[in-house]
Formats: C-alpha cells, sequence, structure tokens
C-alpha cells in the first residue's frame, strides 16, 4: 500500500513521481520521507492469520483428579483447673468524693489482701461512678470498681473470696471454672493425632467405596476449639456480715480438633 503527498501547486506530478523532495518543505527530507512511508506501510498492512491466531490448547492436559473432601473430630473432657472469680467494692453517698473514697479504701485493701495470698493473680477494672435520681429521693453518686482473682488453687481463692465478702465489704459478681492454657495444650496435642487418624480411616474408606486402590493428602487443615474468654456467670447480690464459705465445683470443659481437608483419589479399579 502507498501513500502519495503532493503539494497544492502541482497536482499533476504527482502522476509521475511518487515521493517528492518537498513533501514536507525541508530541504534534504528525502530520507525522512522514505522512513515516514515505511513506517505507515509497516503500520497499515495487517495479516488476518497473525491478528486473530490463538493459541492452540495443549493436548495432553491431564483429567482433573478426583477429589473427596472430608472432616474428622476428636474431643476430649478435660478436667477444670483454673477458677476466676470477680467481687465489686461498691458505695453510694450524695458526695462523689466521700463515695469515691469508700470504693478506693475498699479496694486498696482487697489487693493488698490477695496478693498476699500465694497463687493467687488479682487486677482491677470497670472503676465506675455515675449519679442516680430517683422519685421523691435525693440525687445520689454510685462508685464502683471490679477485683479479679485467679488461681489454680481452688481452697485458697475460696477462702480469700469468703475473707473479702466478711471482712472487705465486697460483693461478688460471679465465678467461672475453665482450662488452664498449659493442660489445654497438653490435651490438643494428643487429640491432633487422634484426629488424624480418624480422617485417614474415612479418607481410605471413601476411596474403597468410590472404587479407588489409593488416594493421598491434599489441602487439609487442623483446626482446636477456641478458649471461651471467662466472663462473670451471675450477678450475685451482697452477702451478710459473716458470709459462709463459697461452695464450689470445678467440673469440665469439652477440648476439641478437627482435621478437614481432600483426599485426592488414584488407581481407579478397572471395570471387569
Amino acid at each position: 500500500m502507498f501513500f502519495v503527498v503532493e503539494p497544492r501547486r502541482d497536482r499533476g506530478a504527482a502522476a509521475t513521481h511518487a515521493i517528492r523532495t518537498d513533501v514536507f518543505m525541508i530541504p534534504n527530507s528525502l530520507p525522512i520521507a522514505r522512513a515516514f512511508l515505511v513506517t505507515l506501510i509497516a503500520l497499515v498492512t495487517v495479516t488476518p492469520h497473525a491478528t486473530w491466531a490463538q493459541p492452540a490448547p495443549p493436548s495432553n492436559m491431564p483429567a482433573p483428579m478426583p477429589t473427596v473432601t472430608l472432616s474428622a473430630s476428636a474431643t476430649a473432657s478435660v478436667a477444670n483447673d483454673r477458677m476466676l472469680a470477680w467481687l465489686r467494692a461498691e458505695s453510694d453517698n450524695a458526695d462523689p468524693a466521700a463515695a469515691a473514697n469508700v470504693v478506693n479504701t475498699r479496694m486498696g485493701k482487697a489487693v493488698a489482701r490477695a496478693k498476699a495470698t500465694k497463687g493467687v493473680d488479682a487486677s482491677t477494672s470497670g472503676y465506675s461512678s455515675y449519679q442516680i435520681t430517683e422519685k421523691n429521693q435525693p440525687p445520689r453518686w454510685r462508685v464502683a470498681q471490679t477485683l479479679k482473682l485467679e488461681s489454680n488453687d481452688f481452697a485458697a481463692l475460696a477462702a480469700l473470696i469468703s475473707q473479702l465478702q466478711a471482712e472487705g465489704g465486697l460483693v461478688i459478681d460471679g465465678t467461672q471454672f475453665g482450662v488452664s492454657d498449659a493442660s489445654r495444650k497438653k490435651a490438643e496435642e494428643s487429640l491432633t493425632q487422634q484426629a488424624i487418624k480418624s480422617w485417614q480411616a474415612r479418607a481410605t474408606e471413601a476411596a474403597n467405596g468410590f472404587g479407588f486402590d489409593r488416594w493421598r493428602v491434599g489441602k487439609v487443615a487442623i483446626q482446636t476449639g477456641e478458649p471461651v474468654r471467662p466472663q462473670p456467670m451471675m450477678r450475685a447480690m451482697a452477702f451478710e456480715a459473716k458470709a459462709a464459705p463459697v461452695a464450689l465445683e470445678a467440673g469440665s470443659t469439652d477440648v476439641t480438633v478437627t482435621v478437614a481437608g481432600e483426599a485426592l483419589l488414584e488407581a481407579p479399579r478397572q471395570l471387569r
């Protein structure tokens, strides 16, 4: 394909000259014009087969491997070896400073006594101060703070709770039992192996049921039950000054490990 460019003053010359040296009115522009023309020819020349050709799909692609997805779990009941308790120091007063002073004094003594008790971990949280207005009653301020106690020694913690109620003026908000991190980890290690063996047995059964002699592991995930974050289980009323010892029954917690994933089936049996 050709492009002929001619100046306006001489239209007839285009019939006898394919390219003129004064195409762009630039001296010695013949090499530039030739290069420009070659570029245009290359751009407008279209090879249909090259433009629309698509890569042929490979003819030797393997067929998708049959896959079965399975899950298996193992569960054990683990004795609770950790106790948590929440106690509250609270005071109502028309003077907010007076109410705060009562709470701060009680909580300070309670924390000191808890830290002096061997095997007990203590922490404070939830400090609040707000005004209460009731019909036909003068407004008053309520100040409160929570003390969290945690221990593996149930007897020591129960005795401390009773002392803080009877002598320290604290109110018990609730208690909860759970499995310590060390005990949970030990249980999960054993349960993981049990769950894996159960999953392998199910994979073998599935392969045989679908007519395959072998299988191999695909993508597999092992999941453990997340421990429940401890929270107070009840909202208790204030105990009397001479409270009886707290009765405790720890119980147990179920720990579960689950294995889920793919078994890739191989070696199908030949039909007879």
